[in-house]
């Protein structure tokens, strides 16, 4: 299985026991921990591959003509199980940022700038509170005064880069509008794959080379990693955002030769194939399609 890739790496992030919409004054509307929630150190790599399914699904979702509250529930559902997908540290060119004089951006969605300055990125992202930090160049201090869990959590994640250690701290936020565009990329990767296979010989060979043009647009940065000296030399990665995880296990997932994460051709729900000629999630959409065939 496509776990098995990752069985010497881990990775740790923190979720927050509630989270709630809040409108900015800059009119965005972000998801933020609630005042009250108290944070989780947990290990997403013990339970990715559902993990990547639940996000696959908020994605399919969000594609789909389905009703904003429908949307905005399972956005929440899933970063109230998860957390919030990292997107300050997803983002940039680094994830030490922090070490540099500005922040430098790859093409992406939300911020046409190739480059900002340090305190402009944060503003996206602390827009409630800003953190008490002050930077000169490349040198920066954080004093972190906001209570003793912050504390603690920020000395948890202390051999971490700096940003992704704020990224775990409440005041914490992400424009709602952007995870839902994330989710949205993750899904089409699987949605791409799906109907190019599914209309292959009713395709052109210009349509075609649409899809994998499509896809390959969707690429992201490739996470660090090292090499341990275990039993014999493993590649351990080095995740520095739950985006990242998410990125990297349904690319393999998607490619994975046995176990491959396909969409059911009758409900289109995401599901891990116990073999490469699965199309169908389970024996009831497999019944309902037929039947729908033969009365077609």
């Amino acid at each position: 299985m496509t776990t098995d890739l990752f069985e010497h790496s881990s990775f740790y992030w923190a979720r927050y026991g509630r989270y709630e919409l809040k409108q900015a004054k800059n009119n965005f509307l972000y998801i933020t921990p609630a005042e009250d929630a108290k944070p989780e150190v947990y290990d997403p790599l013990k339970n990715s591959e559902q993990m990547v399914l639940d996000a696959l699904s908020v994605g399919m979702l969000g594609m789909g003509r389905k009703s904003v509250g429908r949307l905005q529930r399972a956005v929440m559902d899933f970063v109230t199980l998860y957390g919030l997908p990292g997107l300050m540290t997803a983002l940039p060119t680094t994830p030490f940022f922090m070490d540099y004089e500005a922040v430098y951006l790859p093409r992406n969605h939300f911020i046409k700038k190739e480059s900002l300055s340090t305190e402009e990125y944060l503003s996206y992202f602390f827009p409630f509170e800003e953190l008490n930090i002050e930077k000169n160049g490349i040198h920066y201090d954080w004093n972190i005064d906001v209570g003793s869990d912050m504390k603690a959590l920020a000395l948890t994640f202390s051999d971490q880069p700096t940003a992704m250690n704020m990224s775990l701290q409440r005041q914490y936020s992400e424009p709602y509008d952007w995870v839902v565009i994330q989710f949205k990329d993750w899904a089409y990767n699987l949605l791409g794959s799906f109907l190019y296979y599914e209309d292959y010989d009713r395709l052109d060979e210009n349509e075609r080379a649409l899809y994998r043009q499509g896809i390959s647009a969707f690429g992201s940065h490739f996470p660090a990693y090292h090499i341990a000296l275990l039993d014999k030399p493993e590649i351990v990665w080095d995740f520095h955002s739950l985006a990242m995880e998410i990125q990297m296990m349904s690319g393999f997932m998607l490619t994975d030769c046995k176990h491959p994460v396909k969409l059911c051709r009758q409900c289109v729900t995401p599901f891990i194939a116990d073999h490469p000629d699965q199309i169908f999630c389970g024996p009831r959409c497999e019944k309902r399609y037929k039947a729908h065939r033969r009365r077609g």
